[in-house]
């Protein structure tokens, strides 16, 4: 049983967490997996918890609250009508297959490889965020047909693979086909519901060894981390939506940027064993 002092600095931890999370999922439509992923890692590592399947908990525990979290973004966008429902809908059947085939493959990897591709692709987020602009156009409209089959699942997979919502690639994917910034980062907030929901109905019949295990699993996810992150995120998911729509992100999108490629290169400096 882990010391109880240290159980509270770790519930203290994830209560800032969950509320910082909760921010850049309304703000800068990255989604709070983003800021969740590293945050369950460190926390149930610490906690002695450090098994071949840590990164599946992780992942699985993030997604579990960005259901909670995408539908309450969502909402809260679309009170502003800033949700493109028709994009929603059309990308929602490919995004939600993405996620599925995400689930098979991130139940097979080893938590190494996972961090791995966690670094890596946070890496590839955070220099977009630092660096891309606005005016970066690959079409005027979104994708149909055949493009749309293969980029959907694409971003379905990958946010799954990650543990992250829609928002880190959906809001780059629609930026760079001529979607207003603001109407990129609400729907968005609807891919992460799409991504979530199909994820964590599977991650929930994934068995995770009894010895490596945190308490009060119910599959891969943990509920007390699930709770106290999403108590938070409830308050200040909206707080972040009117954040975005009162001021202009570009300034702490490139604050966030150097913290996510920080943190990205300590989980890939893990993977690699340094």
């Amino acid at each position: 049983m882990p010391d109880p002092s240290l159980l509270i600095a770790m519930l203290a931890l994830l209560l800032v967490i969950g509320a910082f999370a909760g921010v850049l999922a309304g703000l800068l439509g990255v989604g709070g997996g983003i800021v969740l992923v590293p945050a369950f890692f460190y926390a149930f590592q610490t906690l002695g918890y450090d098994g071949p399947q840590l990164m599946q908990v992780c992942l699985a525990t993030s997604l579990a609250t960005i259901i909670v979290t995408s539908v309450r973004s969502v909402l809260s966008h679309n009170k502003k009508g800033a949700v493109d429902w028709n994009i929603l809908k059309t990308w929602a059947p490919g995004i939600a297959i993405g996620a599925v085939i995400g689930v098979t493959v991130a139940s097979n990897l080893s938590s190494t490889f996972l961090q791995g591709l966690f670094g890596l692709l946070g890496i590839v987020i955070g220099l977009y965020l630092g660096f891309g602009r606005s005016e970066w156009r690959l079409a005027e409209t979104m994708p149909t047909g055949l493009t749309r089959a293969v980029l959907s699942p694409i971003l379905g997979l990958l946010s799954v693979l990650m543990g992250i919502g829609g928002g880190s690639f959906g809001v780059p994917l629609m930026s760079l086909y001529n979607t207003a910034i603001h109407r990129a980062v609400a729907t968005a907030a609807g891919f992460g519901v799409t991504i979530a929901v199909p994820s964590v109905l599977g991650f929930l019949f994934l068995t995770i060894a009894p010895e490596h295990r945190p308490p009060l699993m119910i599959g891969a996810v943990n509920i007390p981390a699930f709770i106290v992150v999403i108590a938070m995120t409830l308050i200040t998911t909206p707080w972040g939506v009117r954040l975005a729509h009162a001021m202009d992100p570009k300034p702490l999108k490139r604050v966030f940027a150097v913290f996510l490629t920080l943190v990205a290169l300590n989980m890939l400096r893990k993977a690699v064993g340094w």
